[in-house]
């Protein structure tokens, strides 16, 4: 596994270099061929009128809000293709109450076996890959059949293990690890823009 700082002790610009070489240097050993098949699996289920959940905790869940953010509106704006996407920690109402009167280790999982049809799809952010709720979310959506779709960082955990199709990145350093996943987020998204454009454009700003 990759660990970043390697140091303690930097100079400011130095610091700064070396933590976008290491971004860099492992976004370059990422399996490619996985970012086209979570690619083309999100677009069938869209075009499948499928149910797309995305979770994720702390960091991960704001990848996941965002996610939601882009894929409905820029899919929107430029191609006929329409998302059916949620981020599982957006309600927080439902949420706390969930995690107050439950268990926070169930916010997905609950959520899950109300809104989750066979044939939809879960997408995990997680960078250790071993989020007790995380967990239960992939579990549930297991018991459906239903395909799942792994961001993880570090050694990957639980979730590398038992994602369909698994982007992992090797660092130790959350920073870097959810700048990868969020970059990758955003490329995902514009690959399926651009391969589903509704017409030629001659300005696209994606």
């Amino acid at each position: 596994m990759t660990n970043f700082p390697n140091k303690l002790k930097y100079n400011s610009l130095e610091f700064f270099n070396d933590y976008l070489k290491k971004l860099n240097n492992v976004y370059q050993k990422i399996d490619k061929k996985k970012l086209i098949d979570a690619s083309n699996l999100i677009t069938l289920k869209i075009k499948k009128n499928r149910n797309l959940f995305v979770c994720g905790n702390g960091g991960s869940s704001a990848i996941a809000s965002h996610f939601v953010c882009d894929y409905m509106k820029q899919l929107n704006k430029y191609t006929k293709l329409r998302a059916n996407v949620s981020n599982l920690l957006s309600e927080t109402t439902l949420v706390s109450a969930i995690a107050n009167d439950i268990s926070y280790d169930e916010i997905f999982r609950f959520q899950l076996k109300s809104k989750m049809k066979k044939g939809d799809l879960l997408i995990c952010i997680s960078s250790s890959g071993n989020s007790k709720n995380i967990i239960n979310a992939v579990k549930y959506s297991k018991t459906l059949k239903n395909k799942i779709i792994g961001f993880t960082n570090f050694d990957g955990g639980y979730l590398r293990n038992n994602s369909d199709i698994l982007i992992h990145s090797k660092i130790k350093n959350y920073g870097i690890g959810e700048d990868i996943n969020h970059i990758l987020m955003h490329a995902i998204m514009q690959h399926i823009t651009l391969k589903n454009l509704k017409l030629k454009k001659k300005k696209i700003i994606l």
